[in-house]
């Protein structure tokens, strides 16, 4: 049995929390909040409450598969899940508007067609095909396997349409095709390139330079389904911490690791804030690579030869402003649990949230705009009130100042009135609402992408430092709840079964 330390208690170090301590090792996680979960958080004031990260969650079966692991309680005894039917409704520039149903191939092909034309439920779905081979040839290396040593063979795009080249198919050589390219030569209409782009957007990727391979985001969705937690995402979040504690992992909050001890070459445990020494034989750090870097006293944990670390939390390229609104009035029967409500302009929206080479960036004045209204008694006081959550990708700080009160109050405006196309009579609604600018230390980067010579790939889990392993969405296999768990699975992989182990089967 070894002692380990894990830096940080999100869902990424959690997951790796759980199956160590399942493994027999005794584990203590050092959080410096006051809570579990990272960015999966959550607001409550007056009986409402607001899932303030991650709206949904993707690819159930990666927390099936954790929990099932970890103790005899499935993941559905421990936590209410329902599938979100429509998946989402879409409102799209002209005003066109297209419900789409939940893991349903054949369902979104034939509402397609009759939302948008004949013919446009086939580009979609003939897109969505060729998406499944992407899909099929990187699932293991970026969702199921340690990050490889031949990591650069992972830049060559897999998406067949752009090539059937190199490991994935014949040929080799690097493609730089974009996902916006692969738009608008395969599904033309606007609103689809609209419908396919905005998953990138929603991940923070910038779709003209994102690789053709971000296909699989949509394709994700559409295979596996849109799931719900009763009380939100975070009650995910509370019951993997409850079954880390049920499984004897110790949580110390309010706790900041200020360094990582190395002995003999290998690290040997955590410094904390209080001067404290807390030793182990092993380090699992769920912290943001430059994070990392100075808890290791400015020593690269990753070599020339590795994967890149990503961009400073407050230097990424988009961050995501959050308005909660509490509204008096019942949550209509046929209300979609999630509208996207398209930008009126999408060049513009893009230029303003990643910018376009001509100068500052100016925010959009009809962003796109997710609308969250759950079906969940849990979010509200009572059925004569209505909890409902707005999210779009921005500017980071620097572009706009999100520090400033009148900007974060424009921006809020400018939501709140796109919204009104999903919930009519908003405005008029409105009981109270917050709004959460940007946060650098809730930010994470998106999902690990193949292609682009491995720009959109994330850090490796093992470090050149022996006994010092990265978790979480900075690293290996990247951002999204689904992929912090399999983050915390590839890890806890790595210590109970060597540096050599090559993944689950």
């Amino acid at each position: 049995m070894a002692r380990i330390a894990v830096i940080g208690a999100g869902m990424g170090a959690m997951a790796a929390a759980a199956r160590l301590a399942v493994a027999g090792h005794q584990v203590a996680v050092f959080e410096r909040d006051a809570t579990h979960g990272g960015a999966v958080r959550r607001l409550t004031r007056d009986g409402f409450c607001f899932d303030t990260g991650p709206g949904l969650l993707h690819l159930p079966a990666v927390y099936r598969d954790l929990f099932l692991k970890t103790g005899r309680e499935p993941l559905e005894s421990c936590v209410e899940l329902s599938q979100v039917d429509p998946a989402a409704r879409h409102v799209f520039a002209d005003g066109t508007a297209v419900s789409l149903p939940n893991a349903s191939r054949a369902g979104v092909l034939a509402a397609l067609d009759e939302a948008l034309g004949a013919g446009s439920g086939e580009r979609w779905s003939e897109l969505v095909g060729r998406a499944r081979q992407a899909w099929d040839a990187t699932r293991r290396p970026l969702l199921e396997e340690p990050l490889w040593q031949d990591w650069r063979v992972l830049g060559r795009d897999p998406y067949p349409a752009v090539r059937r080249r190199g490991l994935f198919g014949r040929g080799k050589g690097p493609t730089t095709a974009t996902l916006a390219e692969v738009a608008r030569r395969e599904l033309a209409d606007p609103r689809l390139v609209a419908l396919l782009e905005s998953h990138a957007l929603a991940y923070g990727f910038d779709p003209r330079s994102a690789p053709a391979s971000a296909v699989v985001l949509p394709y994700m969705e559409q295979t596996f389904g849109s799931w719900y937690p009763r009380g939100g995402m975070r009650a995910l979040a509370d019951a993997l911490y409850e079954r880390c504690v049920a499984r004897k992992v110790e949580f110390s909050f309010g706790t900041a690791v200020t360094g990582i001890v190395e002995k003999d070459g290998r690290a040997a445990g955590v410094e904390l804030a209080d001067g404290r020494v807390s030793e182990a034989e092993f380090v699992v750090a769920g912290v943001d690579p430059v994070r990392l870097v100075e808890l290791c006293r400015g020593r690269e944990p990753w070599g020339a030869e590795d994967v890149r670390p990503a961009p400073r939390p407050g230097d990424r390229a988009t961050a995501r402003l959050t308005v909660c609104l509490a509204l008096r009035g019942a949550r209509p029967a046929d209300a979609a649990h999630r509208t996207v409500v398209h930008a009126a302009d999408r060049t513009a929206e893009l230029a303003g949230v990643f910018g376009d080479g001509s100068g500052p960036r100016t925010p959009c004045e009809r962003p796109t705009v997710t609308v969250l209204r759950p079906d969940d008694p849990a979010t509200r006081p009572d059925d004569a009130h209505e909890a409902v959550t707005l999210t779009a990708t921005v500017a980071p700080h620097g572009p706009v100042d999100w520090h400033d009160s009148a900007a974060v109050t424009a921006g809020a405006d400018r939501m709140t009135d796109v919204a009104e196309a999903a919930v009519p009579g908003l405005r008029e609604r409105v009981l109270w609402r917050e709004v959460l600018p940007p946060a650098d230390d809730a930010l994470v980067p998106g999902p690990a992408l193949a292609g682009q010579d491995g720009r959109f790939l994330r850090p490796g889990n093992r470090t050149r430092i022996p006994g010092l392993y990265a978790v979480g969405g900075w690293s290996h296999p990247g951002g999204g709840t689904a992929h912090a768990g399999m983050s915390g699975a590839i890890v806890a992989g790595l210590i109970v079964n060597g540096d050599d182990w090559h993944g689950s089967t």
